[in-house]
């Protein structure tokens, strides 16, 4: 008995027919197993380094916001100092400018106390009077009045080493603490600030 009897075809045509179908079908469902897990590494293996992309920009971003912090905060402290330099500049400016004023005022009045002291004299003898008197006591009235320049000391006076220069000295049982017995040359002061103290003689408690 051939094959034909059992399959109603010659040997021939089976063989021209079937060419080993179930071995192509196989790898083919093979294949196509495994293309889409091929597909997911490849996503898989893009992924990180999207994300340290990403993370990489970030932390650029923040070191040039930190730069721009601090090189703020160095502008800021710039700035502090120089304010400071400026107010320290406007004040050493407004001193300088006072010591020099009350420099130039001292000066003249310096200049102006050997003719108060001729005046103070003339006055004593009774010589200053008429224009020459009425001129010179002008003159004394705007020291006082605009630099606060006033006349001190009197007989009489309670003896201050810090005020009077003694040049003279006598003691009596009449006073009780050392005084001021006569005026040699009378002192000047500001306020204060003694200008030029009196010289005068004093008498002490025996």
């Amino acid at each position: 008995m051939t094959n034909e009897d059992f399959t109603g075809q010659p040997d021939d045509e089976r063989v021209a027919t079937g060419a080993n179908p179930a071995p192509d079908a196989g790898t083919g469902a093979d294949d196509a197993a495994t293309q889409p897990v091929a597909a997911a590494g490849e996503s898989e293996d893009r992924e990180p380094n999207v994300v340290e992309e990403e993370l990489s920009e970030l932390d650029k971003t923040l070191l040039r916001v930190s730069e721009l912090e601090e090189e703020l905060a160095r502008r800021k402290a710039d700035l502090y100092n120089l304010g400071q330099e400026y107010n320290g500049y406007v004040k050493r400016s407004k001193a300088d400018a006072r010591a020099q004023y009350e420099a130039g005022i001292t000066k003249v009045i310096d200049t102006l106390l050997s003719v108060l002291d001729d005046a103070a004299l003339a006055r004593q003898h009774g010589d200053l009077t008429g224009p020459a008197g009425a001129v010179v006591d002008k003159l004394e009235q705007t020291l006082q009045t605009n630099f606060g320049l006033v006349r001190y000391g009197e007989p009489g006076d309670e003896f201050n080493p810090e005020h009077h220069e003694a040049l003279m000295n006598q003691t009596s049982a009449d006073v009780e603490v050392q005084q001021v017995a006569h005026i040699i040359q009378p002192g000047y002061k500001q306020g204060e600030k003694v200008v030029r103290p009196a010289r005068v003689g004093v008498v002490s408690p025996e």
